[in-house]
């Protein structure tokens, strides 16, 4: 992994309550103490961002929206801003999620206006990217992989993207059980940062972190992450249970 921090993220999506979700992240927050070779962060539902980012005042983790605008405020029935989530005490957004283009259908235009929207109100964005198992299949991994990147990346300057982590989510792996081989995972990892200095340089691609996400879990985590391409993981549904996840920010 080199001299790039390890980032473990948990993406709640649509779970927990005020009340679970802050015993959820007073029990995490247990399992994270004196670490300074990796950061931890959670990405609770809209509604209890603020109440999170209360209970974990003074802890060392941070706390991301799943989704924001690209707008700092208007007429946007349904959406949340930067400046929002950021009163609220998110420092971090995930944009791109697989279930959001899967699901509800953005596109790849929309999710570089969410990334550029939340880089420029100075939020850590968190760029999601990957195939489908069909894609996979046909052999488009690659093309996929770099389409995604572009267009998400897109008038992104060199400088922004210190504040833009990536994702690899291979949609067959998320929430199915099935995980990329550490093989795989770290052929799509060194591709991907090979693209990322196509697009800008060499040295804001060995900068860059690159996340494994799908189907993480305590008994996989290790090996991922011995990967020298791997540079955390985007954790979904082992996030949900303190123990889970607990392992999983303490990887060895």
């Amino acid at each position: 992994m080199g001299k790039r921090k390890a980032l473990i993220a948990g993406n709640w999506k649509m779970h927990t309550t005020v009340v679970d979700g802050c015993r959820l992240a007073m029990d995490v927050a247990k399992a994270c103490t004196g670490y300074a070779d990796r950061e931890i962060l959670l990405a609770p539902p809209f509604t209890i961002l603020s109440e999170v980012s209360h209970v974990l005042e003074g802890s060392p983790i941070m706390v991301a929206t799943q989704n924001v605008c690209w707008e700092e405020k208007g007429a946007f029935t349904g959406e949340i801003s930067p400046v929002m989530v950021k009163d609220a005490g998110a420092v971090a957004a995930i944009v791109g999620h697989s279930e959001r283009r899967q699901i509800f259908f953005e596109t790849d235009e929309m999710i570089n206006s969410r990334l550029k929207g939340a880089v420029k109100f100075g939020l850590l964005a968190i760029l999601c990217i990957g195939e489908t198992l069909d894609e996979r299949e046909k052999g488009h991994t690659f093309q996929v992989l770099e389409d995604q990147l572009r267009k998400g990346l897109k008038t992104l300057a060199p400088g922004d993207m210190t504040r833009v982590v990536i994702a690899y989510e291979p949609v067959w792996a998320i929430g199915t059980g099935k995980t990329a081989s550490k093989e795989q995972a770290q052929e799509a990892h060194a591709f991907i940062r090979g693209v990322l200095g196509r697009i800008y340089e060499k040295t804001v691609a060995e900068q860059t972190r690159i996340l494994y996400g799908g189907s993480v879990k305590p008994t996989n985590i290790d090996e991922l992450m011995a990967q020298p391409d791997i540079d955390g993981a985007l954790v979904g549904g082992a996030a949900l249970d303190a123990e889970s996840f607990g392992r999983i920010i303490n990887f060895r």
